[in-house]
Formats: C-alpha cells, structure tokens, sequence
C-alpha cells in the first residue's frame, strides 16, 4: 500500500517567529487549498513522527536559524536532507533560506548580530550572506523594507502568469553568492535584487534561488513572498513603514502569482484562484419539531445575559448573540467586530482572529430553515431523513439529531462547543452541530483538518454519565463512532453495501482508491478520507464527550470521496447509484451511532460489537515494528476489552528458516500515546 503525499508542513518550532508562521500558512493555505493539509509542526513532530511519507513541501519559515540548528542539528536534519533527496520538496524562506544553505554568514562584524558558520542541510551549496540590506534589528519592522525583485521569467515556463518584477516584503534575509559556480548542478536563481546590496554577492545579485537535491528539489529565499500586504499593521512609530505596506499592496497580485509560480517549481498543485478566507455566517438552531426550539433555548437561561434588549451567552472562547425573529444585527456592528479581531484594519482576506467575532445564533421556532437561507443544507432532507432511517433501519435510534445547529462557515464545530464548557454544559445528548466549511478546523495533537466544501463536518454531543465510565470505558466511542460511519455509508440507501470503506486504528476512516484498484499483481491501495476528533470534559455526574466527525463525501480533494467510489460499486451492484446527500449521510450517521451507544451502555464493548469493529478494520494479522521496544516485530491481534488499547504479540525469527513465530508476549498499546502509521508498519512511542 501506499500514500498519497498531502501534507504541506510548515515548521513552528524552536527559532521561528510567530508572525513568520502566520504569514506563511495563511498565504500557503490561499494557494494550495483543497489539493493540501497545510500543517504546522514543531521539532519534536519532525523528529519523531513518520511525517515523509505523507509529506509533499516541508517549509522553514522566517525566525532565527540558530534555534533550527540548536533542535534539528544531527537527527532531524539528517530526516530532513534524506525526505529531499528521495524525492521530497523544501521551501527556505529568510532564516528557512539560510539555513537550506551550506554556510550562513549574517551581519558579519557587527558583534551583536553576527552569526556564521556551515550548515548541514546545504540544499544551495553556496554561501547565503545578509543582511542584503543594512539596518536588520530583531524584533523590530525598523530594518523592513519593500524589496525591488526582478524576476527571471524563463525559469518559470508553463507556471502561467508570472511577474517580470514585484516589491516583496524584506527584513534581514541574505543574497546566494556566487550562484553561477553551482549551475552545473541544478541552481538556478528565479529572482534577483533591484537594487544596490549592502553586501558582496559575488556575481548575480540572487534572492531566490531554486536547488535540485538528488531526487527533490529546494528554493530558498531572502525576501518574504508569503508576507501579504493585507496582514501587515501600520506601525506609526516606524518611519516609512506605511509607505511599505502601500509599495506591497500596489503590487500584491505580482507577489501572489510569483510565490504561485515558486510553489509550481516545487511540483506542487496550486489553486488556480486563491481561495479567501471566508466570513463566519450565521449558526442557524432548529429542531425536529421547531416549538421545541423554545425549550431548548429556555435550558440556557441561567448562561443567557441580557444587553440592550438583545441576549447573549458569553462563554469561555466565543461570544454568541442569540437572535430573535425581529432582532437586526447592523452592518457597523459586524464591522467593529471585524476590526477588533484583525487589530483595526479591514482589509479584504486578511488574518483574522475569529474568535473574537461574535457568533451569530438564528433560532427558528416555528419552521425549519428556508433553502435560500441554507443553501448548502437542506433542513427538511435532514430532518424526513432522520425519521426515515430511523423507521426503518434502527428502531433503537430515537432521539439523537433533533436538537441541531448548522453553520455554513463556522471556525470549528469540535472547538465551538468543547472549548465554550458554559454552553456545552446546557447541551442534552444527541445535540448536533454540522458545517459545510471550517476555517479553522482541528485533528488530532497539532494537526489541522482541511474541510473544502463537499466535505461533511459534524460534532455531536454525547453525556456520558460517570457511574458507567468504568465498565463502559470512553475510549471505546471513537471506535463506536468509527463503526458507526462505515456501516452509515453502506447501508446509506439499496446498493450501497458494496462501498469499500474501512477503518484505520485508531480513528481514522479509509477507502479503496479508485485511481488504484488491485490487479495485475498489484495489492488494493487505501487513502484516508475521514477521521474522528473526540475531547471529553466532566460535568454534573456526566463525561461531556464531543465527538467530531469529518469525511470526504462529494469533494476529490485532498484525497478521493464517497462519491468518487460509486461508479465501481453500482457496476457490481448492477445499478446506478444516486450521489451522495451531506444531509442524509449526517442524519444516518447519527442514527446508527445512537443505536451503537445504546448497544454499548447495555452490554459494553461486548463479542457482537467487538466483531463487528474488526469487520471492517485494516490490521487483521499487521506485521508492526515496536520502535518503542527496540524495533521488534508484532502481530496486530486487536484491541483489549477492558480499555481498548491496541494487542501486539512478539514475533521472532526461528532458528531453522528464519520465519517469525509467536514468543507468547503480548503488548498493549494506548491510542492517545502511540502513533500508528499504517503504511510504514509501525507503532511508535508519543512524547
């Protein structure tokens, strides 16, 4: 088997500058959203985790390359120089640039600031120097300036549209001398300086400069191409600072389709459109029977304030303003939210702190949500969906679903409710918020989850009451829910049982890849397209579990969908199978996860569901590698009973032929400590 490289990891650890790291997942994520997860990782991720594999562009962004050197030196930029040359891309931006070099030389007799010596990774085998441009101070915008590039046109053949020259955001990057001594070994230089340097360069005045690295490639950079204009605050006490910010938003398209262009280089799948950022839109709160609505919102009095007539519920992370049917909310009032959030400016696409917005409740208690006010979420096929499923494929399903709340675009439906305990705690049982787009979704440690639209995201509220936890342990819920999903996709409706979907240990929901099907010689390859995020606080006798549920059900992107598989299986169904429904894969979801919890609370995770489980589980007889216990070979056997942590049993090689036969012991593996990576085989240790 093999996977699909989908990660774009943006390094934000030891030495980086927050800004830095802001700037360059924004403007990465306008350009390589949906084809790409752009993640951020700290040295302990690069150091211990299997990220190559997945990885398609590893980037350092701008900071101090000390610090990289201090926590990557040796181990990690061995991992590092290894992932490029077998094939792997790298992006050096400034401090990222001089540190993909094979010597740094910065700021040079100045006492204070100088910084030289070799590197290890040397990507560029010359020598970067800076600061290009006098006047770099840390910490400080006062050395900062709008860089004059002159682009090399022809480097770029077939990346489209690219820039003849840009102004280009610059604060103490360096130049790559004597560029030509390298062209025989795959150097190019993509962009040069305009201008005079307050340093040696030694030939071309080169700013970036594009690198073959065995099998892979590398571009490194002095200026900040990732930096836009829009997400730069004006700073009064800085002279000619604001004259900057100008200079780059008069050319910020230019630098927009030239950082495209270096991504392309790099072999990557850019967006054709930069995709913005787009608003929060209203969270509208219906159920079932829409009378209801009232008493669900009557179970929030005690966390509802009272302000200029209008009610609110200040909780922990969000402010929510409940809106009633005659309440307005002014444009001059979002808009001073608006500016609150991004620091007083309110350019368009720029970083915003979204949690400062208050979020929008519409309740409707007297009919469901209209079409045109939901476009992408028709309430009546939900609703008529859950009653059907409910009627007729799960009669233990009876409550779960009625009490709903959607948003089109919302920051995290997992984040909205486990990090808000004030209104979490008023939520009953079955209570369900679902999104069409999350802008700034969550996966499981560090890792964000990419949610294009045609992606169904939900989070459903599970109170599990404490007197149970310790036969009905709740780790077992994300097995239930992983369970739930496989057999809510293949009983979704009359042909269906034949979708290939299965289940990765241990939250993750895989499918056969469509573009590579097993034959001629050739195992099946399975691609992730879902995963489970489950947190738990405790309240009033209960363990409040918010259980977050993604999966790829109509969008190709980043992996494959639902929808992509049906054609294969409604040939071998000998039908045609209808696309997909967001609104009733939710509502189905929700029924067969509330029959399983019940089933659960009853009997534990007993025989019936535990095989069940393994029905549809990759791992059946995995050969693993214990990296934790000194790389010995394990046989996956299951998941215990009692706290469901992975079974491994020992395997050793016979002295006759050498085969790997069973010593008798057997390992026990906890999910939230260990990393399994099912391709590699291997089950490492989390610290």
């Amino acid at each position: 088997m093999s996977s699909r490289k989908l990660n774009v990891l943006v390094y934000t650890g030891t030495g980086t500058t927050v800004e830095s790291v802001r700037h360059c997942i924004y403007s990465l994520r306008r350009l390589l959203s949906p084809n790409y997860a752009v993640i951020p990782v700290t040295e302990t991720a690069l150091l211990q985790e299997p990220w190559a594999p997945t990885c398609a562009l590893l980037v350092l962004p701008g900071g101090a390359d000390l610090g990289y050197c201090r926590v990557l030196n040796g181990a990690g930029n061995r991992l590092v120089a290894q992932f490029v040359r077998r094939g792997g891309a790298y992006l050096g931006l400034c401090a990222g640039g001089y540190y993909g070099s094979a010597r740094c030389e910065f700021e040079v007799g100045n006492p204070d600031l100088e910084v030289v010596g070799s590197r290890e990774l040397a990507f560029f085998p010359g020598t970067c120097r800076g600061g290009a441009f006098a006047g770099f101070t840390y910490h400080s915008e006062r050395g900062a300036r709008a860089a004059r590039l002159v682009v090399r046109k022809d480097a770029f053949s077939g990346a489209g549209i690219v820039p003849g020259e840009l102004r280009c955001y610059y604060n103490g990057g360096g130049v790559f001398v004597d560029v030509e001594k390298w062209e025989a070994e795959g150097v190019e230089v993509l962009a040069e300086y305009d201008e005079d340097l307050d340093v040696d360069p030694g030939g071309p005045k080169a700013a970036v400069v594009f690198c073959k690295v065995g099998d892979g490639l590398a571009l490194v950079t002095g200026p900040h191409p990732e930096f836009a204009a829009a997400n730069l605050t004006r700073q009064p006490d800085v002279p000619g600072y604001d004259d900057l910010i100008d200079a780059l938003a008069a050319d910020d398209e230019a630098r927009s389709n030239f950082l495209k262009a270096c991504l392309l280089k790099l072999g990557l799948e850019v967006s054709q459109e930069a995709s913005s950022i787009p608003s929060l839109s209203k969270l509208h709160l219906s159920t079932l029977y829409p009378t209801d609505v009232g008493e669900l919102l009557h179970s929030f009095n005690e966390i509802i304030s009272k302000e200029a007539g209008e009610e609110f519920i200040r909780a922990e992370n969000d402010v929510f303003h409940i809106e009633k049917p005659g309440s307005t909310w002014s444009m001059a009032g979002l808009e001073e939210a608006l500016e609150v959030a991004s620091g007083g400016t309110t350019a368009k696409d720029q970083m915003v702190d979204h949690s400062k917005i208050v979020k929008r409740i519409a309740a409707h208690d007297e009919a469901w949500p209209e079409p045109k006010e939901t476009p992408y979420f028709n309430h009546a096929v939900f609703y008529s969906s859950l009653q059907e499923y409910r009627d007729e494929r799960d009669s233990q399903a009876h409550s779960w679903g009625d009490a709903f709340m959607y948003g089109e675009v919302v920051t995290s439906t997992n984040t909205l409710l486990d990090k808000n305990p004030k209104l979490l705690s008023k939520l009953p049982t079955g209570f369900t918020l679902a999104a069409t787009t999350q802008v700034a979704g969550r996966g499981r440690g560090s890792n964000v989850w990419v949610s294009p639209a045609g992606c169904l995201i939900m989070s459903t509220v599970i109170n599990h009451p404490a007197h149970l936890a310790a036969s009905r342990p709740i780790v077992f819920i994300q097995y239930l829910a992983a369970v739930a999903i496989v057999e809510a996709i293949q009983t979704y409706d009359a042909g269906f049982g034949g979708m290939p979907i299965k289940l990765k240990w241990p939250n993750d929901i895989y499918a056969l890849d469509p573009d590579k099907p097993a034959g001629s010689g050739s195992a099946a390859s399975y691609v992730k397209i879902g995963g489970i995020l489950s947190n738990c606080a405790y309240s009033s006798g209960n363990y409040q579990i918010v259980l977050g549920i993604g999966v790829n059900t109509t969008n190709g992107r980043p992996t494959t969908s639902l929808d992509a598989l049906l054609a294969a299986v409604g040939r071998r169904a000998g039908r045609e199978l209808p696309p997909f429904r967001i609104e009733r894969l939710v509502a189905r979801i929700l029924t067969r996860l509330e029959a399983l919890y019940g089933e659960f609370c009853r009997s534990g995770f007993a025989p019936r569901l535990e095989e069940r489980y393994y029905r549809h589980w990759l791992h059946t007889d995995q050969i693993v590698t214990l990296e934790a216990e000194g790389g010995v070979k394990a046989r996956v056997l299951g998941i215990t009973r009692d706290w469901g942590m992975l079974k491994a049993e020992e395997l050793r090689p016979d002295g006759i032929n050498g085969a790997l036969r069973a010593t008798g012991k057997v390992w026990a593996l906890q999910s939230d400590e260990n990393s399994f990576d099912f391709w590699r085989g291997l089950v490492r240790r989390k610290v």
